[in-house]
């Protein structure tokens, strides 16, 4: 089967890393590599934009009173602990992968450019990106759209733990009911917790979809690559 995406931005949050707990689970790295082989052998390039949520989050430490520009600065660095432990991870189940950092930390990986993540995503390797964009007052989020529209990507894969976007929260809410496609003005006028405000606007502007579907359907990543209806698509 032709894969409907060709190169793909897989955004994972810090706390997806994290399993039942905080830190990393050794078993959720197995599980993204897993998923991700078959979409390898698939042809489909993939870029990982990955956060810090689940050794520290900037905007929450910034609310108790510390500088927020600090506080991002250290929400960089710790989506750099998951980047470098999520590289190995892929690379202990045999799969190539590299990272790159949009905080200079020449000893441990290479500075992103797109032309360098372009380089690698064609040479048939995992690009997994730390650092966010490097700007504080930016999520990740942000950081994952700008980079797929830096390196060319069809599509951001937002990877979730429920299996799309709801007009209500649906672990507190049974009646909730789930969207199959959203425009871009639909997420913004209803205020659906897709993704912050300035990412949904800038996909917008340069039309690229958002697609957010849940990492923990083993694969889920697989299905939506090849164009099954999987999670919920946001797109003009």
């Amino acid at each position: 089967m032709i894969p409907r995406y060709r190169r793909i931005l897989l955004k994972l949050s810090g706390e997806a890393l994290a399993g039942a707990d905080r830190g990393i689970d050794p078993a959720v790295l197995a599980q993204v590599a897993d998923d991700l082989e078959p979409v390898l052998q698939a042809g489909v390039q993939v870029g990982i934009m990955i956060g810090g949520g689940n050794i520290f989050r900037g905007l929450s430490t910034a609310a108790e009173g510390m500088n927020r520009a600090l506080a991002d600065s250290m929400g960089m660095l710790a989506t750099m602990i998951n980047a470098l432990a999520l590289q190995d991870g892929l690379e202990r189940r045999g799969l190539r992968a590299t990272t790159l950092s949009a905080v200079s930390m020449p000893s441990v990986c290479e500075r992103f450019t797109w032309r360098r993540s372009v380089e690698l995503l064609e040479a048939g390797q995992i690009v997994v990106l730390g650092g966010g964009s490097g700007n504080p007052y930016f999520t990740t989020d942000t950081a994952a759209c700008l980079r797929a529209l830096e390196v060319g990507a069809d599509v951001v894969m937002k990877a979730t733990k429920v299996d799309g976007v709801y007009d209500q929260d649906p672990m507190k809410h049974p009646e909730a009911v789930k969207f199959d496609h959203l425009t871009y003005m639909e997420c913004l006028r209803r205020g659906l917790a897709v993704m912050d405000t300035t990412a949904i606007s800038l996909c917008m502007d340069n039309n690229l979809p958002i697609l957010v579907f849940n990492m923990l359907t083993r694969g889920n990543i697989l299905r939506a690559v090849q164009g099954e209806p999987v999670g919920t698509l946001v797109s003009a």
